[in-house]
Protein backbone atom coordinates (compact mmCIF):
# COMPACT_ATOMS: atom_id res chain seq x y z
CA UNK A 1 0.00 0.00 0.00
CA UNK A 2 0.62 3.66 -0.74
CA UNK A 3 0.19 6.53 1.82
CA UNK A 4 -0.03 10.40 1.46
CA UNK A 5 -0.23 13.04 4.38
CA UNK A 6 -3.61 13.83 4.77
CA UNK A 7 -3.37 17.50 5.08
CA UNK A 8 -3.18 19.28 8.22
CA UNK A 9 -4.39 15.94 9.71
CA UNK A 10 -0.63 14.88 9.75
CA UNK A 11 -2.38 11.14 9.16
CA UNK A 12 -0.44 9.07 6.70
CA UNK A 13 -3.45 8.22 4.70
CA UNK A 14 -3.85 4.83 2.63
CA UNK A 15 -4.19 5.72 -1.23
CA UNK A 16 -7.82 3.75 -0.74
CA UNK A 17 -9.98 3.49 1.90
CA UNK A 18 -12.49 1.30 3.11
CA UNK A 19 -15.86 3.01 2.47
CA UNK A 20 -18.93 1.35 4.29
CA UNK A 21 -22.18 1.96 2.47
CA UNK A 22 -22.07 -1.34 0.77
CA UNK A 23 -21.17 -4.32 2.92
CA UNK A 24 -23.81 -3.13 5.55
CA UNK A 25 -27.27 -5.36 6.12
CA UNK A 26 -29.48 -2.08 5.88
CA UNK A 27 -29.97 1.19 5.21
CA UNK A 28 -32.48 1.69 7.86
CA UNK A 29 -31.04 1.19 11.84
CA UNK A 30 -32.13 -2.23 12.90
CA UNK A 31 -31.39 -4.21 16.16
CA UNK A 32 -28.00 -6.01 16.26
CA UNK A 33 -29.42 -9.13 16.91
CA UNK A 34 -31.88 -8.82 13.50
CA UNK A 35 -28.64 -8.93 11.53
CA UNK A 36 -27.96 -12.38 9.67
CA UNK A 37 -24.45 -13.53 11.17
CA UNK A 38 -23.58 -14.46 7.19
CA UNK A 39 -23.74 -10.67 6.68
CA UNK A 40 -21.69 -10.01 9.91
CA UNK A 41 -18.98 -12.40 9.08
CA UNK A 42 -18.73 -10.57 5.19
CA UNK A 43 -18.41 -7.34 6.93
CA UNK A 44 -15.56 -8.68 9.34
CA UNK A 45 -14.03 -10.34 6.87
CA UNK A 46 -13.94 -7.58 4.41
CA UNK A 47 -12.57 -5.10 7.13
CA UNK A 48 -10.07 -7.78 7.90
CA UNK A 49 -8.39 -7.82 4.18
CA UNK A 50 -8.75 -4.39 3.61
CA UNK A 51 -6.11 -4.40 6.72
CA UNK A 52 -4.29 -7.13 5.20
CA UNK A 53 -3.25 -4.90 2.23
CA UNK A 54 -2.54 -2.11 3.91
CA UNK A 55 -5.98 -0.09 3.64
CA UNK A 56 -6.44 0.65 7.79
CA UNK A 57 -8.42 3.41 7.15
CA UNK A 58 -11.92 2.64 8.04
CA UNK A 59 -14.70 5.10 6.95
CA UNK A 60 -18.75 4.84 8.09
CA UNK A 61 -21.72 7.21 8.65
CA UNK A 62 -24.73 7.78 10.64
CA UNK A 63 -26.89 7.77 7.48
CA UNK A 64 -25.26 4.08 6.35
CA UNK A 65 -27.71 1.90 8.37
CA UNK A 66 -26.84 -0.65 10.37
CA UNK A 67 -22.86 0.26 8.93
CA UNK A 68 -21.92 1.68 12.31
CA UNK A 69 -23.69 -0.69 14.57
CA UNK A 70 -21.78 -3.73 12.42
CA UNK A 71 -18.22 -1.67 12.67
CA UNK A 72 -18.65 -1.79 16.64
CA UNK A 73 -18.38 -5.64 16.90
CA UNK A 74 -15.02 -5.57 14.89
CA UNK A 75 -13.45 -2.33 15.25
CA UNK A 76 -12.77 -2.56 19.15
CA UNK A 77 -11.48 -5.86 18.43
CA UNK A 78 -8.72 -4.83 16.31
CA UNK A 79 -5.05 -3.21 17.29
CA UNK A 80 -6.62 0.32 17.17
CA UNK A 81 -3.12 1.91 16.64
CA UNK A 82 -2.92 0.59 13.16
CA UNK A 83 -6.88 1.96 12.61
CA UNK A 84 -7.82 5.82 11.12
CA UNK A 85 -11.23 5.08 12.04
CA UNK A 86 -13.78 8.45 10.30
CA UNK A 87 -17.60 8.54 10.98
CA UNK A 88 -20.18 10.70 9.39
CA UNK A 89 -22.88 12.65 10.74
CA UNK A 90 -25.33 15.24 9.02
CA UNK A 91 -25.15 18.86 10.31
CA UNK A 92 -29.19 20.18 11.64
CA UNK A 93 -30.98 23.33 11.88
CA UNK A 94 -31.31 22.20 15.75
CA UNK A 95 -27.49 21.01 17.15
CA UNK A 96 -29.57 19.34 20.05
CA UNK A 97 -30.38 17.28 17.10
CA UNK A 98 -26.67 16.80 15.86
CA UNK A 99 -25.41 16.10 19.53
CA UNK A 100 -27.99 13.38 19.65
CA UNK A 101 -26.72 11.77 16.42
CA UNK A 102 -23.27 12.28 16.87
CA UNK A 103 -23.17 10.55 20.90
CA UNK A 104 -25.78 7.59 19.07
CA UNK A 105 -22.68 7.40 15.85
CA UNK A 106 -20.10 6.88 18.43
CA UNK A 107 -21.95 4.73 20.47
CA UNK A 108 -22.69 2.57 17.78
CA UNK A 109 -18.57 2.63 17.00
CA UNK A 110 -17.94 1.47 20.80
CA UNK A 111 -14.73 3.58 20.08
CA UNK A 112 -13.42 6.12 22.79
CA UNK A 113 -12.60 8.29 19.72
CA UNK A 114 -12.97 8.46 16.10
CA UNK A 115 -9.83 10.32 14.01
CA UNK A 116 -11.80 11.64 11.52
CA UNK A 117 -15.72 13.39 12.36
CA UNK A 118 -17.19 14.76 8.53
CA UNK A 119 -19.91 16.80 8.91
CA UNK A 120 -22.02 14.94 6.03
CA UNK A 121 -23.80 16.53 3.59
CA UNK A 122 -22.87 19.91 3.46
CA UNK A 123 -24.63 20.56 0.30
CA UNK A 124 -26.30 23.94 0.03
CA UNK A 125 -25.22 27.25 1.70
CA UNK A 126 -27.97 26.97 4.52
CA UNK A 127 -26.21 23.53 5.29
CA UNK A 128 -23.53 25.32 5.62
CA UNK A 129 -24.83 27.85 7.80
CA UNK A 130 -26.29 25.34 9.87
CA UNK A 131 -23.05 24.02 10.81
CA UNK A 132 -20.59 27.34 11.40
CA UNK A 133 -23.03 29.73 12.60
CA UNK A 134 -22.67 30.52 16.19
CA UNK A 135 -24.72 28.11 18.27
CA UNK A 136 -24.31 25.52 15.25
CA UNK A 137 -22.92 22.21 14.88
CA UNK A 138 -19.70 22.70 14.70
CA UNK A 139 -19.92 24.07 18.00
CA UNK A 140 -21.42 20.77 19.14
CA UNK A 141 -18.38 19.15 16.46
CA UNK A 142 -15.62 21.14 19.06
CA UNK A 143 -16.79 20.07 22.49
CA UNK A 144 -16.93 16.75 21.41
CA UNK A 145 -12.99 17.04 20.40
CA UNK A 146 -12.22 18.90 23.12
CA UNK A 147 -13.42 15.75 25.13
CA UNK A 148 -10.66 13.69 23.10
CA UNK A 149 -13.66 12.14 21.22
CA UNK A 150 -13.02 13.26 18.00
CA UNK A 151 -9.55 14.16 16.86
CA UNK A 152 -9.82 15.99 13.91
CA UNK A 153 -13.70 17.48 11.49
CA UNK A 154 -14.12 17.97 8.06
CA UNK A 155 -16.84 17.99 5.67
CA UNK A 156 -18.31 15.32 2.70
CA UNK A 157 -20.45 17.33 0.22
CA UNK A 158 -22.40 17.13 -2.98
CA UNK A 159 -22.84 20.68 -3.37
CA UNK A 160 -21.99 22.96 -6.21
CA UNK A 161 -18.31 23.79 -6.68
CA UNK A 162 -18.64 27.36 -5.27
CA UNK A 163 -20.35 25.86 -1.97
CA UNK A 164 -17.56 23.91 -1.57
CA UNK A 165 -15.37 26.27 -1.42
CA UNK A 166 -17.03 28.56 0.41
CA UNK A 167 -16.69 25.73 3.48
CA UNK A 168 -12.95 25.20 2.62
CA UNK A 169 -12.49 29.06 2.99
CA UNK A 170 -13.76 29.12 5.95
CA UNK A 171 -10.61 27.19 7.46
CA UNK A 172 -13.13 25.69 9.61
CA UNK A 173 -12.26 22.65 8.40
CA UNK A 174 -9.50 19.23 8.30
CA UNK A 175 -10.60 17.38 5.06
CA UNK A 176 -13.10 17.34 2.81
CA UNK A 177 -14.77 14.36 1.23
CA UNK A 178 -15.92 15.31 -2.77
CA UNK A 179 -16.56 14.01 -5.54
CA UNK A 180 -13.80 14.22 -8.68
CA UNK A 181 -13.20 11.56 -11.12
CA UNK A 182 -12.61 11.47 -14.95
CA UNK A 183 -16.49 11.92 -15.77
CA UNK A 184 -17.13 14.76 -13.81
CA UNK A 185 -14.04 16.96 -12.96
CA UNK A 186 -15.93 19.85 -12.29
CA UNK A 187 -14.67 20.20 -8.83
CA UNK A 188 -10.82 20.81 -9.43
CA UNK A 189 -10.78 24.40 -8.34
CA UNK A 190 -12.38 23.35 -4.77
CA UNK A 191 -9.55 20.45 -4.78
CA UNK A 192 -6.84 23.03 -5.52
CA UNK A 193 -8.47 25.07 -3.12
CA UNK A 194 -8.08 22.78 -0.34
CA UNK A 195 -4.56 21.99 -1.18
CA UNK A 196 -3.92 25.95 -0.33
CA UNK A 197 -5.55 25.60 3.03
CA UNK A 198 -3.80 22.26 3.62
CA UNK A 199 -6.88 19.91 4.18
CA UNK A 200 -6.71 16.30 3.04
CA UNK A 201 -8.95 15.45 0.00
CA UNK A 202 -10.85 12.25 0.05
CA UNK A 203 -12.79 11.02 -3.18
CA UNK A 204 -16.30 9.89 -2.48
CA UNK A 205 -17.35 6.67 -4.75
CA UNK A 206 -15.23 7.05 -7.60
CA UNK A 207 -16.13 3.38 -8.78
CA UNK A 208 -19.70 4.01 -8.21
CA UNK A 209 -21.06 7.58 -8.64
CA UNK A 210 -17.67 7.71 -11.11
CA UNK A 211 -19.45 5.47 -13.89
CA UNK A 212 -20.66 1.77 -11.96
CA UNK A 213 -17.21 1.09 -13.59
CA UNK A 214 -17.70 -2.16 -11.37
CA UNK A 215 -19.93 -3.38 -14.60
CA UNK A 216 -18.80 -1.09 -16.98
CA UNK A 217 -20.27 -1.24 -20.55
CA UNK A 218 -18.17 -3.18 -23.13
CA UNK A 219 -17.12 0.38 -25.09
CA UNK A 220 -15.56 1.94 -22.31
CA UNK A 221 -13.91 -1.26 -21.26
CA UNK A 222 -12.36 -1.63 -24.98
CA UNK A 223 -11.72 2.52 -24.85
CA UNK A 224 -9.20 1.65 -21.28
CA UNK A 225 -7.62 -1.10 -22.72
CA UNK A 226 -5.33 -2.26 -21.41
CA UNK A 227 -6.34 -0.65 -18.12
CA UNK A 228 -9.27 -1.39 -16.66
CA UNK A 229 -12.23 1.18 -16.14
CA UNK A 230 -11.39 1.16 -12.34
CA UNK A 231 -7.38 1.16 -12.44
CA UNK A 232 -8.11 3.72 -15.19
CA UNK A 233 -10.13 6.00 -13.14
CA UNK A 234 -7.84 4.96 -10.02
CA UNK A 235 -4.62 5.92 -11.99
CA UNK A 236 -6.46 9.21 -13.02
CA UNK A 237 -7.32 10.61 -9.51
CA UNK A 238 -4.00 9.47 -7.99
CA UNK A 239 -1.90 10.61 -10.57
CA UNK A 240 -2.78 14.26 -9.12
CA UNK A 241 -0.87 14.61 -6.04
CA UNK A 242 -3.56 16.87 -4.35
CA UNK A 243 -6.02 14.15 -4.18
CA UNK A 244 -5.02 11.66 -0.92
CA UNK A 245 -7.56 9.40 -1.13
CA UNK A 246 -9.89 7.41 -2.86
CA UNK A 247 -13.02 5.33 -1.24
CA UNK A 248 -13.59 2.02 -2.58
CA UNK A 249 -17.15 0.56 -1.48
CA UNK A 250 -16.26 -2.92 -0.63
CA UNK A 251 -19.22 -5.10 -0.54
CA UNK A 252 -17.33 -8.31 -0.04
CA UNK A 253 -13.25 -8.80 0.41
CA UNK A 254 -12.98 -9.62 -3.38
CA UNK A 255 -13.54 -5.90 -4.05
CA UNK A 256 -10.45 -4.82 -3.43
CA UNK A 257 -8.34 -6.79 -5.73
CA UNK A 258 -8.76 -4.91 -9.14
CA UNK A 259 -8.24 -1.68 -7.22
CA UNK A 260 -4.96 -3.36 -5.76
CA UNK A 261 -3.23 -3.27 -9.62
CA UNK A 262 -3.28 0.37 -9.63
CA UNK A 263 -0.57 0.66 -6.76
CA UNK A 264 2.31 -0.73 -9.28
CA UNK A 265 1.41 1.45 -12.33
CA UNK A 266 1.65 4.86 -10.06
CA UNK A 267 5.16 5.75 -10.32
CA UNK A 268 4.69 5.55 -13.88
CA UNK A 269 1.29 7.17 -13.95
CA UNK A 270 1.27 9.96 -17.32
CA UNK A 271 2.75 6.74 -19.51
CA UNK A 272 -0.05 4.87 -18.75
CA UNK A 273 -3.23 7.05 -18.89
CA UNK A 274 -1.61 9.13 -21.44
CA UNK A 275 -2.77 6.71 -24.76
CA UNK A 276 -6.00 5.93 -22.50
CA UNK A 277 -7.02 9.53 -21.84
CA UNK A 278 -6.30 10.01 -25.63
CA UNK A 279 -8.39 7.46 -26.73
CA UNK A 280 -11.38 8.64 -24.70
CA UNK A 281 -11.20 12.05 -25.86
CA UNK A 282 -10.85 11.19 -29.46
CA UNK A 283 -13.67 9.23 -29.07
CA UNK A 284 -15.91 11.35 -27.53
CA UNK A 285 -14.77 14.08 -30.05
CA UNK A 286 -15.77 12.27 -32.74
CA UNK A 287 -18.81 11.36 -31.67
CA UNK A 288 -20.17 14.55 -29.83
CA UNK A 289 -18.12 16.85 -32.20
CA UNK A 290 -15.14 19.15 -31.09
CA UNK A 291 -17.39 22.31 -30.82
CA UNK A 292 -19.78 20.25 -28.60
CA UNK A 293 -17.33 18.56 -26.28
CA UNK A 294 -15.52 22.03 -25.56
CA UNK A 295 -17.98 24.56 -25.23
CA UNK A 296 -21.29 22.77 -24.08
CA UNK A 297 -21.39 23.33 -20.54
CA UNK A 298 -20.46 27.59 -21.07
CA UNK A 299 -23.49 29.39 -19.72
CA UNK A 300 -25.89 26.71 -18.44
CA UNK A 301 -27.84 27.98 -15.75
CA UNK A 302 -28.08 26.04 -12.09
CA UNK A 303 -31.40 23.96 -11.87
CA UNK A 304 -32.83 26.95 -9.39
CA UNK A 305 -32.16 29.33 -12.04
CA UNK A 306 -34.45 27.09 -14.30
CA UNK A 307 -38.04 26.84 -15.11
CA UNK A 308 -39.44 23.43 -13.58
CA UNK A 309 -35.88 23.24 -11.73
CA UNK A 310 -34.36 21.23 -14.20
CA UNK A 311 -31.16 19.85 -13.38
CA UNK A 312 -29.71 20.94 -17.71
CA UNK A 313 -26.09 20.46 -16.95
CA UNK A 314 -26.51 16.76 -15.05
CA UNK A 315 -28.94 16.00 -18.02
CA UNK A 316 -26.37 16.97 -20.29
CA UNK A 317 -23.34 15.41 -19.29
CA UNK A 318 -25.20 11.89 -18.76
CA UNK A 319 -25.92 12.41 -22.44
CA UNK A 320 -22.55 13.10 -23.62
CA UNK A 321 -21.46 9.83 -21.11
CA UNK A 322 -24.31 7.61 -23.21
CA UNK A 323 -23.66 8.75 -26.34
CA UNK A 324 -19.85 8.59 -26.25
CA UNK A 325 -19.42 5.88 -24.32
CA UNK A 326 -22.34 3.86 -24.05
CA UNK A 327 -23.04 4.43 -20.40
CA UNK A 328 -26.61 3.65 -20.36
CA UNK A 329 -27.27 2.04 -16.84
CA UNK A 330 -25.04 4.40 -15.48
CA UNK A 331 -27.29 7.33 -17.31
CA UNK A 332 -30.49 5.78 -16.53
CA UNK A 333 -29.38 5.94 -12.62
CA UNK A 334 -28.42 9.06 -11.89
CA UNK A 335 -31.18 10.56 -14.42
CA UNK A 336 -33.85 8.87 -12.68
CA UNK A 337 -32.81 9.89 -9.07
CA UNK A 338 -33.62 13.54 -10.37
CA UNK A 339 -36.84 14.70 -8.29
CA UNK A 340 -36.09 11.75 -5.30
CA UNK A 341 -32.51 13.10 -3.72
CA UNK A 342 -33.30 16.23 -2.93
CA UNK A 343 -30.13 18.32 -2.19
CA UNK A 344 -27.80 15.52 -3.07
CA UNK A 345 -28.50 15.47 -6.55
CA UNK A 346 -31.19 18.03 -7.10
CA UNK A 347 -33.36 19.31 -9.77
CA UNK A 348 -36.00 17.62 -11.81
CA UNK A 349 -35.89 15.65 -15.32
CA UNK A 350 -36.20 17.10 -18.48
CA UNK A 351 -40.07 15.89 -18.87
CA UNK A 352 -43.07 18.77 -19.79
CA UNK A 353 -41.19 20.99 -21.61
CA UNK A 354 -43.85 21.70 -23.93
CA UNK A 355 -44.74 23.33 -20.33
CA UNK A 356 -41.63 26.12 -19.91
CA UNK A 357 -39.69 28.40 -21.15
CA UNK A 358 -35.97 27.82 -21.19
CA UNK A 359 -34.76 30.65 -23.74
CA UNK A 360 -34.12 33.07 -20.37
CA UNK A 361 -32.06 30.91 -18.88
CA UNK A 362 -30.27 29.71 -21.75
CA UNK A 363 -29.38 33.10 -22.96
CA UNK A 364 -25.26 32.59 -21.73
CA UNK A 365 -25.54 29.38 -23.83
CA UNK A 366 -23.67 29.26 -27.80
CA UNK A 367 -26.24 25.95 -27.88
CA UNK A 368 -29.26 27.68 -26.40
CA UNK A 369 -31.16 27.02 -29.33
CA UNK A 370 -30.55 22.89 -29.57
CA UNK A 371 -30.76 22.66 -25.81
CA UNK A 372 -34.38 22.22 -25.51
CA UNK A 373 -34.30 19.26 -28.26
CA UNK A 374 -31.19 17.61 -26.47
CA UNK A 375 -33.07 17.86 -23.47
CA UNK A 376 -36.33 15.66 -24.67
CA UNK A 377 -33.60 13.21 -26.40
CA UNK A 378 -32.17 12.43 -23.00
CA UNK A 379 -35.31 12.13 -21.44
CA UNK A 380 -36.33 9.95 -24.02
CA UNK A 381 -33.15 7.42 -23.81
CA UNK A 382 -32.96 7.62 -20.24
CA UNK A 383 -36.40 7.70 -18.20
CA UNK A 384 -37.52 4.92 -16.78
CA UNK A 385 -38.85 3.78 -13.27
CA UNK A 386 -38.23 6.55 -10.03
CA UNK A 387 -35.15 5.85 -7.84
CA UNK A 388 -34.22 7.43 -4.67
CA UNK A 389 -30.71 7.52 -2.98
CA UNK A 390 -30.17 4.36 -1.45
CA UNK A 391 -29.75 6.16 2.12
CA UNK A 392 -33.93 7.04 1.88
CA UNK A 393 -34.64 3.94 0.29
Amino acid sequence: MQYRRFGRTELQMPVFSCGGMRYQHSWKDVPLAQIPQKNQENLEATIRRALDVGINHIETARGYGTSEIQLGQILPKLDRGRLIVQTKVSPTADPTEFRQHLTQSLDNLKLDTVDLLGIHGINTAEILDWTLRPGGCMEVAREFQRQGRVRFIGFSTHAPTAVIQQAIASDAFDYVNLHWYYINQDNWPAINLAQRHDLGVFIISPSDKGGHLYNPPTRLVELCNPLSPIVFNNLFCLSHSQVHTLSIGAARPSDFDEHLKTLPLLGNADVHLKPVCDRLHRHAQTVLGEDWLRTWAIGLPSPEQTPGNINIPAILRLRNLLLAFDMEDYGKARYNMLGNAGHWFPGEKAENLDQVDLSECLRRSPHADKIPHLLAEAHAALAGQAMARLSNA
